[in-house]
């Protein structure tokens, strides 16, 4: 078993620690009312923006993502909120620098001997959800988990479809098909984003992710016999008919949408399996990204 599917599998008691943690953790994640940004980098970029619409959806207050890399200076917020696993990314550490009296910053990452330690004015570790792997998995939707149960917007019924993720069989012939193409609405783009995220670092899949009804406005055009077209969470009235029309293969499941990613990060590993590849190692990647000056 590689590292990445020992990481995948152990998600639903991740998420349960996570979600145990939100209460303890809490006057140091962002309070009602505050204007808040959330910054990461790849994965981490993209839970941000998951949890951002989920914060602004539960009318929390103003939430904005942004790569760690591109942050507006010029904005006035009340905190910001740094996603970075490994704690030594270099667009992440940089900003927090900046940020240093100036804005309040909170830090969620996996290590607690790296320099975001030092860097941010408040820190949450989730040391346990801590990943060999260079393709994250784990720490990711822990992240996301731990924000979900702070704003209340964790199900009790998430572990429950994360465990029936990892024990039901991918859809026949779905690891054959050529191309891939997520897709998602308000804070599920952020995790459509991250599945075509997942099949390219681990399995070099052409894939592709949109908001749902983005789709319709011309993607749809590149659906055919040999691609996959894959919802996570509530579908549009009608999408799925159109999609199946052109031949492409709809897949979809009433679960959880953090549970469909991972059903998603099943797939990459399969996928990379099928290759011959190894989803540890993918080719060009780092665990972190740490840009020499």
């Amino acid at each position: 078993m590689t590292h990445v599917e020992d990481e995948l599998n152990s998600q639903p008691e991740c998420w349960t620690r996570a979600t145990s943690l939100a209460a303890e953790h809490g006057a140091v994640l962002p309070a009602p009312g505050e204007r808040v940004a959330l910054v990461g980098c790849g994965t981490s970029y993209f839970m941000a923006q998951a949890a951002a619409a989920l914060r602004e959806g539960a009318g929390q207050g103003e939430t904005d993502a942004f790569a760690a890399s591109e942050f507006p200076k010029g904005r006035a917020y009340d905190r910001v909120v740094a996603l970075t696993r490994s704690g030594t990314t270099t667009e992440v550490l940089d900003l927090l620098r900046q940020l240093t009296g100036t804005i309040r910053t909170t830090a969620i990452t996996a290590d607690p001997r790296t320099p975001v330690m030092e860097t941010a004015d408040d820190v949450v570790v989730l040391d346990f959800a801590d990943e060999q792997s260079v393709v994250q998995t784990r720490f990711a939707t822990t992240a996301l988990t731990l924000l979900r149960a702070h704003l209340g917007r964790h199900p009790e019924s998430a572990v429950a479809d994360a465990r029936t993720a990892l024990e039901a069989p991918l859809p026949e012939g779905l690891v054959d098909c050529t191309q891939f193409t997520f897709l998602g609405r308000d804070w599920t783009v952020g995790l459509a984003n991250e599945s075509g995220l997942k099949m390219r670092e681990a399995a070099l899949s052409w894939t592709e992710a949109y908001p749902a009804m983005e789709y319709r406005h011309g993607p749809i055009s590149i659906t055919t016999r040999g691609t996959a077209t894959w919802m996570l969470g509530d579908a549009p009235d009608g999408l799925a008919e159109q999609v199946r029309a052109t031949g492409g293969r709809w897949i979809h499941r009433d679960l959880d949408p953090l549970a469909e990613l991972v059903r998603v990060q099943r797939l990459a590993v399969a996928v990379a399996a099928a290759r011959g590849l190894d989803p540890d190692r993918p080719r060009h990647l780092t665990r972190s990204v740490v840009l020499t000056p």
